[in-house]
């Protein structure tokens, strides 16, 4: 599943000088227009990119889209997975039984859950760079990070919409995202686990597939369902092999776009240590699930996110094992360099500046190990997010917008807060164990006799300092921590300052250390990275022209492809698999990931299997595009994007098509299923009353 998968370090510029038909995240303000009518006799309107824009949604990290006039928000279930957990319990098992909301009045508000839409778009490139001339790469930076924020926060002032800006081309580029968010969600279906993530961590990433992966939610504004007068409607007619298809979402991160020296360092760093978490993660979160269903049922969803993060950079770092792709990397860059040096112009503004970046790379590696062991340690529990959370926002709040730490300026403040007063649950033996492992983690990277370890277990072991740490905690509490939040910045700050809490003494032992590791990235390879790059942006734009994609940043983008077949050991594999064919494959294997539920199996003999299910496509996608729609010429949803097969893996760094494919869900089998298996009549009507 292509759940957002970001990379460890900043994403930077140096285009590939040749590329596929059919590569490239486009963005909306920029699409491939020339290339579309050349070679599809297509040419997208502005009108009709500025539709595709608004009914695009950014759902959790992810994406989704409008799919009806009265709010309806289409996803994966593997996207809104965290929201059905959170909505579950021991008696009301959504992730494993599913959920149907009949009426409007059964569906289910999310905690916390916030989705929102790319409004509109403006260059401020000029803007942001002239904070930044005439300063060193780590005042520059500065700078320009302080500019962000004040724009962000005028900009808020201004319009009352959510504004962000991004950074493209790593840093040669600079957009302000004006954004719609709605923070009143509801659940309104997802299908039980075994039919949404039919095949487990087996057939994860592999193709033929069978997946039902999909979940429906509504956006609320004011009480009332929001009226969204830009959504997709649909096709039941699907498509036919070779038909060009679109993609809109949110692709999480693509680092395409790297000097061969930040690619190794990711090859050689940054990938196999974040591997070692996830191989050791996993294996500690299926121990603890083991135990009981209970605990299988608490940590599912942890166990899904790090068995999937395992399986996705395992694919990444095999790539990058390639001598073919590392030589196409190595190829890119020489011409580049080539086009640099004939030109004395160009020389003279890039100077040194791959060099500078290979020193910074270099130096960041020898840090690399120790700040992602005290960065990672604790990120899967909540008890000590929130705890480092207020103790950060008791710090950073009342200080002006421009100097706070960027995940605490006005910009993402709702979003902090938000996920503060959540009714989230938390559940104290899981808490118990996330900190003592986390704990023990930190000893083995750092050494048990290092300072910060030591300072960390006061004097315990792992377990018994969890425990005394989870057993005194009042955060599991959303109303004690909604009333921090609500005394405001000094209230805050004297309730914290007064507190005896062991777990608020505990997060103030790590913040000055992760504020170290804050600052030592950002005035060192960040700073470098980012005038670099911008340098390379200017010197491939004069040399090229601005005639191809940023890097994927979580932000809204198009991608576009045809339906297809792809050669595999001899043979080909078929564009599309059947409603038959998912029987087929459950009743040839044994293993529990294939156990279909109760609701299909009682339906087989009414569904058609002859309904194609699952199909691959040529559209460039990554992690962060789960949950984006398919869409054909008119627009219309012809399906919806839940995977991406192996051979996709490498695409982080590398597009071609000749097997990557990405995998989605057909727009005839999700109303099929619903209709026959779900009995989902009213949701049907809804989806189709368009088409």
């Amino acid at each position: 599943m292509i759940k957002p998968l970001r990379l460890a370090l900043l994403a930077g510029f140096l285009l590939p000088l040749s590329a596929s038909a059919e590569e490239g995240m486009w963005l909306l303000t920029a699409p491939p227009t020339q290339r579309l009518a050349q070679v599809h006799n297509f040419s997208p309107s502005a009108e009709w990119l500025l539709e595709m824009q608004r009914a695009a949604v950014n759902v959790d990290g992810a994406s989704g889209s409008f799919v009806s006039s009265s709010g309806l928000i289409m996803t994966n279930h593997h996207v809104a997975s965290t929201w059905i957990q959170e909505l579950s319990s021991a008696e009301h098992d959504y992730i494993k039984n599913g959920f149907h909301a009949r009426t409007r009045q059964e569906e289910l508000p999310i905690p916390g859950a916030e989705v929102s839409v790319l409004w509109d778009i403006e260059d401020v490139t000029e803007k942001i760079k002239a904070a930044g001339k005439g300063k060193s790469p780590e005042e520059a930076n500065s700078a320009i990070l302080r500019a962000i924020a004040e724009l962000e926060s005028a900009e808020k002032q201004r319009s009352g919409m959510h504004a962000r800006v991004v950074t493209l081309y790593g840093g040669g580029v600079y957009h302000l995202h004006r954004v719609k968010r709605y923070t009143d969600v509801r659940l309104v279906f997802a299908p039980e686990i075994q039919a949404a993530f039919f095949g487990g961590d087996t057939d994860n990433f592999e193709y033929p597939r069978f997946c039902f992966d999909v979940a429906f939610v509504r956006a609320y504004e004011n009480g009332a369902p929001v009226q969204s007068e830009n959504f997709l409607r649909w096709s039941t007619q699907g498509s036919q092999e070779n038909d060009l298809v679109f993609v809109f979402g949110h692709p999480g991160s693509t680092e395409r776009l790297l000097t061969i020296a930040d690619v190794e360092h990711r090859r050689d760093v940054a990938i196999p240590t974040r591997l070692e978490w996830y191989w050791r993660t996993e294996n500690k979160l299926t121990a603890f699930a083991n135990r009981s269903a209970e605990n299988r049922r608490i940590a599912s969803d942890d166990i899904f996110g790090v068995a999937n993060g395992r399986k996705a950079f395992t694919g990444m770092y095999h790539g990058l094992l390639d001598p073919a792709l590392m030589g196409a990397k190595r190829d890119e860059e020489a011409k580049l360099r080539a086009a640099i040096k004939a030109d004395p112009a160009l020389a003279a503004r890039v100077g040194d500046a791959l060099d500078r970046l290979e020193s910074a790379v270099e130096d960041a590696a020898r840090t690399h190990e120790r700040d992602w062991a005290i960065s990672r340690a604790f990120r899967l529990s909540r008890l000590v997010q929130h705890a480092d959370t207020l103790v950060s926002l008791a710090s950073e709040w009342p200080r002006p917008n421009a100097d706070r730490l960027r995940e605490f300026r006005d910009a993402a403040m709702p979003g902090v807060i938000a996920d503060l007063e959540a009714t989230t649950p938390v559940y104290p033996q899981y808490e118990t164990f996330l900190i003592a492992d986390g704990l023990a983690y930190l000893a083995q990277h750092l050494g048990g006799d290092d300072p910060l370890v030591r300072s960390l277990l006061d004097g315990k072991s792992p377990e018994d300092r969890a425990a005394e740490l989870v057993g005194a905690s009042k955060l599991g509490d959303a109303s004690h921590r909604a009333a921090l939040v609500k005394a405001g910045p000094s209230g805050l700050a004297k309730a914290l300052k007064d507190s005896d809490e062991p777990l608020l003494a505990f997060a103030r032992t790590l913040d000055p250390v992760l504020r170290e590791i804050t600052a030592r990235r950002e005035s060192g390879l960040e700073a470098v990275s980012r005038d670099v790059y911008a340098r390379l942006a200017d010197a491939r734009f004069a040399a090229f022209g601005k005639t191809t994609y940023p890097d994927a940043t979580g932000t809204l983008r198009l991608s576009y492809g045809t339906v297809k077949s792809y050669p595999e050991g001899g043979g080909t594999v078929p564009a599309y698999t059947t409603m038959g064919g998912l029987f087929e494959r459950a009743a040839a294997r044994d293993e529990s990931e294939f156990d279909l539920p109760d609701s299909w199996t009682k339906a087989k003999d009414a569904l058609n299997l002859g309904t194609p299910f699952n199909f691959v496509c040529t559209a460039d996608i990554i992690g962060g595009n789960s949950g984006s729609p398919v869409v054909n010429r008119e627009g219309r949803v012809v399906g919806l994007i839940f995977d991406g097969n192996i051979q996709s893996l490498p695409l982080a760094f590398q597009y071609s098509d000749k097997q990557a494919r990405a995998v989605a869900v057909d727009s005839r089998a999700l109303v099929e299923g619903l209709r026959v298996v779900y009995k989902a009549d009213a949701l049907v009507r809804e989806l189709t009353a368009g088409d």
